[in-house]
């Protein structure tokens, strides 16, 4: 097993504008295992500033070959690295980490460590360790034949996080790598609704003055002209929301993300998780924009601006001052009052300013976008912009409370903004008392599915109708009208309700919500000539090439019973939602079955178990147990030493509960020896109890025996016999005989496959694969 790791370290220089990069490394489980036995008490201590190599981590060679052959990184430079010994462009360089360490040994990371089953010593202390780091970065075209390198970091980790959850490497994310898959997926909705600015960064430099009082005129004059400050291109976000997210992330971000450093410090001290933060996602931020492609219809629109600046491809240009005269002082100051209005938001004033949209009564009339105003103690008052025009000035006066004093100036400087946003809402401003504005149709239909969303992660409150929301919103769709075959019995009825091949009756209807409607209706709405239509009273957005496709599916093949699999069901409700199940149907209530989350609640403890569950087990028990009401099988994807196996004997326990299979007498307990002089223990009933198919567990060899000691230890009063070894039962009729006075028969991976006919004689009651991952291969005989 190996672990990645990886993290944003800053480059070491003494520029104005800090450089950094991201760098990703990969401990190996093998290589930690001499460093796993220790024995140390409580406390941690700080070692001295040395560095060595990192004895559990891929060297240069190893990792750049498992990074392109194991995890198929595409980059240009690993592949050349591959190819032959080394690359004529470097790509992994040394890094030193902060990191805990015990016997001068680095500890194992946690999931290394749990991967190893080893406990971490409670006294370690902390030491660099120098670490052969693959930089994140991928090449791109500038012009002609000229390349750079860009970071490329959001799309590897969506990969590397692929990679992980399905299995399809042994590999495993550590908990800083994991920690930057989900920043970068929050910070991504920052860069796609475009909540960032071109700026400039300021600063000052210090001019020494002539010593000597002799200093002619000439130098006198050069000192008073040389160059006092620097301005740098750059890009600043400009979201209330990224501020937030910031301090939450901060809070969540594990101490291995800052420990990287490109060189080891005099002090052992980790790196300040905000800034850090900050930084990764401003040189981010600079990195996508600066190294996305443009037109040179879009270049020419820009030349000689402040965003032409802050576009500027040169590999230097972040890094070196753009302004640094007296005549381009004056666009630095018009830029900062550019800044402070595009920042200014509604967190300065007392009050949110709020679009509601109401739809006409009748299609011929106009839409009304009209403005109000909400109190921040209060959001849920709502007071319509019309309504405060016509107060007095005693009321107006009373109302500063709940919207400051200088509420009529912050709310025309508001609206000026969000008319900025949304260009509509000037015509609303055309007169000294505002109140809203008329829209047609398609201007309506434009704010709906464009401007609303802007308006709203801008700072500003929209409200729109019941109609448009994800609840109320009403869909053409195709129904599925029908019911399951009935069961041949009352006892199998749940198992053939939802068995996969279980077949179901239906029959399409065409939809409108939850409303049927005619092939006429239907036809009518398709001829609509635009994508807001009212329908039986209500407004309504159409995908008129939807509905064509749906009612040419209908046409042909919809209009009589058919029968399909409810797997096929599932599956077809499950990725298209424009089918749907009949909720009148017998279908819909299968289906609710499958969604009722209330099953989810955790058990309680079962008080003939041995032991007390943790909430996730007790939880994990109830979903194995709604599962298997429902006919359908589940995985228990817990992580190592979490506790599956009690998971499992608890579901066991419940069962024989449920089933009043327990003995009334309680068990005795009798010790034989064995040939060998070992003793063992059996447990009897003083009455048994015929169970009439078991459950059959297969494990790897190595665990059997463990799965014998932990029943015996949780419950020993279920019956179970590990069928294994050259003394085992292969005597069908008798083997048959063991499985009917046994709630459980253990055996291996290989036995299942010597003694396949045995097992295949008997229809078993549950099958439990330990290790499941051992048949994750569809093709082979194993599985």
């Amino acid at each position: 097993m190996k672990i990645l790791h990886g993290t944003w370290i800053p480059d070491r220089n003494s520029d104005f504008i800090q450089t950094g990069n991201f760098y990703i490394w990969v401990e190996t489980a093998e290589l930690a295992i001499a460093s796993t036995k220790r024995k140390v008490s409580k406390s941690a201590k700080v070692a001295e500033t040395v560095s060595t190599k990192h004895p559990a981590s891929l060297a240069e060679l190893d990792l750049k070959s498992f990074l392109y052959n194991d995890l198929a990184i595409k980059d240009d430079l690993l592949q050349e690295s591959a190819n032959q010994r080394y690359s004529k462009d470097p790509i992994v360089f040394p890094k030193y980490f902060l990191l805990p360490t015990s016997e001068k040994k680095p500890l194992p990371s946690l999931e290394s460590a749990r991967y190893l089953e080893i406990e971490s010593p409670e006294k370690f202390e902390l030491q660099y360790w120098q670490i052969d780091c693959y930089q994140v970065s991928t090449s791109v075209k500038t012009s002609g034949y000229n390349y750079r390198r860009a970071i490329n970091i959001v799309k590897l980790l969506n990969d590397l996080h692929f990679i992980a959850i399905n299995n399809l490497a042994e590999v495993q994310l550590g908990s800083d790598l994991l920690f930057w898959y989900h920043y970068t997926q929050a910070f991504k909705q920052i860069i796609f609704k475009d909540q960032y600015i071109p700026a400039f960064k300021y600063r000052e430099l210090e001019v020494k003055a002539p010593k000597s009082t002799k200093t002619s005129a000439k130098a006198k004059k050069a000192a008073n002209q040389a160059q006092k400050f620097e301005i740098y291109p750059a890009w600043e976000i400009v979201s209330e929301k990224y501020e937030e997210e910031l301090q939450q992330y901060v809070e969540y971000m594990p101490l291995a993300c800052v420990s990287g450093f490109s060189e080891p410090a005099g002090q052992p001290l980790f790196c300040d998780r905000t800034t850090l933060l900050q930084h990764f996602s401003e040189s981010l931020l600079h990195s996508i924009l600066t190294n996305t492609p443009s037109t040179a219809q879009f270049d020419k629109q820009v030349s000689d601006s402040l965003l032409q600046k802050c576009l500027d491809f040169s590999d230097h240009h972040f890094t070196e001052p753009i302004i640094s005269s007296d005549l381009d002082l004056e666009g630095y100051q018009q830029w900062q009052g550019w800044q402070q209005k595009i920042r200014r938001t509604q967190s300065d004033s007392a009050f949110y300013l709020c679009f509601q949209l109401q739809s006409p009564i009748t299609e011929v009339e106009s839409w009304q976008l009209q403005f109000q105003v909400s109190p921040k103690k209060d959001p849920s008052v709502k007071l319509p912009l019309a309504d405060y025009w016509t107060m007095t000035a005693a009321k107006k006066k009373a109302m500063e409370k709940q919207y400051g004093k200088e509420f009529e100036q912050n709310l025309l400087l508001n609206l000026g903004y969000a008319a900025r946003i949304y260009n509509q809402i000037w015509q609303g401003l055309e007169t000294d008392r505002p109140i809203g504005l008329e829209l047609d149709l398609d201007q309506a239909f434009e704010f709906l599915k464009e401007s609303a969303w802007i308006l709203e992660d801008a700072g500003y409150k929209v409200v729109v109708p019941a109609w448009w929301t994800p609840v109320g919103r009403r869909r053409a769709k195709m129904r599925l009208k029908g019911s399951a075959k009935k069961a041949a019995s009352s006892k199998t009825q749940a198992k053939s309700y939802f068995g996969f091949d279980q077949l179901v009756e239906y029959q399409y209807e065409l939809a409108i919500g939850d409303e049927s409607i005619s092939i006429k209706e239907w036809e009518q709405l398709v001829d609509a000539k635009s994508p807001l239509v009212k329908f039986r009273g209500e407004w309504m957005e159409l995908d008129r090439d939807k509905m064509q496709e749906m009612l040419t599916f209908w046409q042909q093949q919809g209009q009589g019973k058919t029968e399909m699999s409810l797997i096929d069901l599932m599956k077809l409700t499950a990725t298209d939602p424009d089918w749907e199940v009949d909720r009148e149907s017998t279908l819909a209530e299968m289906m609710a079955k499958l969604q009722d989350k209330q099953q989810f609640e955790p058990v309680d403890n079962p008080p003939q178990l041995n032991g007390t569950l943790r909430e996730y087990q007790r939880r994990g028990v109830a979903w194995l147990q709604y599962l298997e009401n429902l006919g359908l099988n589940g995985c228990l994807a817990d992580d190592m030493g979490l506790g599956k196996t009690v998971q499992i004997i608890a579901r066991l326990v419940n069962e024989r509960v449920a089933n009043n299979s327990f003995p009334e007498k309680a068990k005795t307990k009798k010790t034989s020896k064995t040939t060998k002089g070992k003793k063992t223990a059996d447990f009897v009933d003083a009455e048994p109890t015929l169970i009439l198919t078991p459950t059959l567990l297969i494990a790897p060899t190595s665990v059997v025996g463990n799965w014998q000691k932990e029943i015996e230890k949780f419950a020993p009063h279920l019956r179970a016999i590990v069928h294994h070894g050259s003394d085992r039962i292969q005597n069908a009729p008798a083997f048959q005989d063991i499985c009917q006075t046994h709630d459980l028969i253990i055996t291996s991976f290989t036995l299942i496959r010597k003694d396949e006919a045995l097992f295949g004689a008997i229809n078993w009651h549950r099958i439990v694969i330990d290790e499941a991952q051992n048949i994750k291969n569809p093709k082979a005989a194993q599985t």
